[in-house]
């Protein structure tokens, strides 16, 4: 049997492994390094609580053995009061909390591997256990297993499915956290001012891990009425105030009701891209579609923007131009009501779900455009994107205004301009100082924030090859002149000796240069989708020559 690895069991491994399992026999050596497979850094007890909600509703969760809302419905409701839900809560378009998507992957991960081995797969399973290294080997890869390079490590094909990838906090601090992930959980936060880097998901779960340390949230109706209550009561000004910070100083939106799954665009086609890309000015052709296709889909909205007039260079600036002039909390509070609205009535807001389905068609082309094109995106048209995909679940808002109203949360727009000064935590310095200048107008003069606590959740950056945690496999692809590593259709290394058609590369960070928005368990989906096909393709390619062989062997055994 032919023989494959996956280095992480988190959603991506387990949609790989999923999509291996209805593929041809072979051996499958499952590698985690937590206790617990199929859960994922996001959705573990070591970086979540009850309190941090998946970005995802469960109609958009491709469906494994078994899907979501039929797995929760399944559950006994001591199951579900655990997660804060009740069965009456139980509906198609809910976002749960992110240890119980954690828990819905673990028990499906747990029944693929029954059936791979009733497939005739031969399935191991090694967690708690570290792959320090991976390295060409005669006839494959090896793994190094926690610094050891042992006998049967080594494998026809290795799958890194290893997810994000963050720095490690110091542990013995408590004021400094370099995500919101390693280390923020588990630590006490005192009720002194938190400094969060970053206003999206992330930055809002940070808020949550700190805001429920010292306080709770109590609903006392439907709808807004959610009030925080801090354990703290300060009379003079201090105690617990957390400060979400980004350089606009906008908050995301709250997700918004669409028809799933997508309907199909009617003017960014396939076909209309290519001809774009094919063009002079490729950006600008792109932006001609992109403009097409929202006027078609809301003219009130375009007249408003002023759409006709707009470039692929401003329009993101009238894009935000509304909500950075209006209060964050105040934007928040309208937009909350709209979507609930929306939602209740089953109202879709055609610019937005247009911009929602154009951003997947946009990633596939993003790796072709010409240098100063693709400047000009990241600068831009990335921004929007990404503010409208990443939409946050209503209830988060909800929170965040229940926060505020308790005098708890703010919100800093830091500009463009702003120094960030970690304390020496080692002389004593513990406290985190931002530096930004006062206005535009008059850039000498400056302010400062002071914060005890300082987390920085601005989210996964990109990686490149001398990021590799793996030696073998960096030193190869330094030398193959891979700074960003080539990789085929089924996300497969080439034009790298040893490692060529061997190695599939899944880990998030490093698709993000070509990929800008490949994130989320749709990506992880579609990603475990490709690899399986591409590594199907190859076992039946070599299945054939070995029954020849074998029936020559046989038929040379009996004729002598």
């Amino acid at each position: 049997m032919r023989s494959v690895a996956i280095v992480g069991t988190g959603p991506t491994g387990l949609y790989t492994f999923a999509g291996l399992v209805a593929g041809p026999a072979c051996r499958i050596t499952l590698y985690e390094k937590g206790d617990t497979i199929g859960v994922g850094t996001p959705y573990s007890l070591e970086s979540a609580t009850k309190a941090m909600l998946a970005n995802i509703a469960s109609i958009e969760i491709p469906p494994l053995v078994t899907g979501y809302l039929d797995w929760m419905q399944a559950q006994p409701d001591a199951a579900l009061e655990r997660f804060g839900l009740a069965r009456a809560d139980l509906d198609e378009r809910l976002f749960t909390p992110r240890l119980m998507l954690g828990s819905y992957f673990h028990a499906q991960f747990q029944q693929l591997i029954g059936l791979a081995q009733a497939a005739g797969h031969a399935v191991e399973v090694r967690t708690e256990v570290e792959v320090t290294d991976i390295l060409a080997d005669t006839g494959g890869l090896r793994l190094v297993v926690d610094g050891v390079s042992p006998d049967e490590g080594v494998f026809d094909h290795v799958i890194v499915a290893s997810g994000h990838s963050f720095g490690e906090d110091d542990p013995g601090s408590g004021r400094y956290f370099l995500n919101p992930w390693s280390g923020l959980i588990q630590t006490d936060i005192p009720a002194v001012r938190v400094g969060i880097l970053g206003t999206s998901l992330s930055g809002i779960d940070a808020a949550m891990a700190v805001a429920t340390q010292h306080g709770r949230f109590r609903r006392t109706g439907q709808g807004e009425d959610l009030t925080y209550e801090r354990h703290d009561a300060p009379g003079d000004g201090n105690g617990l105030r957390i400060t979400l910070m980004s350089r606009s100083g906008v908050l995301p939106e709250a997700d918004f009701y669409c028809p799933i799954p997508y309907a199909p665009l009617r003017v960014m086609t396939d076909s209309a891209l290519a001809r774009a890309l094919a063009g002079p000015q490729p950006l600008d052709a792109v932006f001609d579609l992109f403009r097409a296709e929202i006027a078609g889909a809301d003219p009130d909205y375009a007249m408003q923007i002023g759409l006709e007039t707009l470039t692929a260079d401003d329009f993101a600036q009238a894009y935000f131009a509304d909500r950075m002039a209006r209060d964050p909390f105040g934007w928040a509070r309208e937009n909350l009501r709209e979507v609930e609205a929306n939602k209740a009535n089953k109202v879709t807001v055609g610019w937005r779900y247009a911009i929602l389905r154009m951003h997947e068609q946009v990633e596939e082309v993003v790796a072709s455009l010409p240098d100063p094109d693709r400047a000009r995106f990241d600068a831009g048209l990335k921004r929007v994107f990404i503010d409208n995909y990443a939409a946050v679940p209503p209830e988060s808002i909800r929170r965040l205004l229940a926060l505020r109203d308790a005098g708890v949360l703010g919100v800093e727009g830091l500009g463009d301009d702003y120094d960030l000064q970690i304390g020496d935590l080692q002389a004593g310095d513990q406290q985190t100082v931002i530096t930004l200048a006062q206005s535009k107008e008059d850039a000498a003069q400056t302010r400062q924030l002071h914060f005890d606590v300082f987390i920085d959740a601005r989210g996964q950056r990109p990686m490149a090859a001398q990021d590799m945690p793996f030696a073998g496999l960096r030193r190869a692809l330094l030398e193959a002149g891979q700074e960003v590593p080539d990789l085929d259709a089924g996300f497969a290394l080439t034009g790298v000796p040893g490692f060529e058609g061997r190695l599939v590369l899944a880990a998030l960070p490093y698709l993000m240069h070509d990929r800008p928005f490949v994130q989320g368990i749709t990506a992880s989906a579609e990603i475990g989708a490709a690899i399986a096909e591409a590594l199907a393709e190859d076992l039946r390619a070599e299945v054939p020559r070995a029954a020849r062989r074998k029936r020559r062997t046989d038929r040379w055994s009996w004729a002598a």
